[in-house]
């Protein structure tokens, strides 16, 4: 899922739903997210982001429950 905007999208829909973490692109062409907040916005994240940006395609996502939460301040692209 690179060179669609999908990591911009995905910061910005994290700062709108109030969610923290990261977003950065993985060197198989998938994305990888880490994102924590209460668990309706988590829920809010993974549904828009199976939309994504206009030019994306979606196909599957696997989640997965870590423990550490406050980890983060913000969300952000990593590169």
């Amino acid at each position: 899922m690179q060179g669609v905007g999908y990591r911009f999208f995905t910061r910005r829909l994290a700062n709108r739903i109030g969610v923290k973490g990261y977003v950065r692109n993985m060197p198989d062409g998938t994305v990888e997210i880490e994102a924590e907040g209460p668990d309706e916005s988590i829920e809010s994240f993974i549904n828009e982001l199976y939309k994504g940006p206009p030019a994306s395609r979606v196909s599957e996502i696997d989640t997965r429950e870590l423990s550490g939460k406050g980890k983060y301040g913000g969300f952000d692209v990593r590169f």
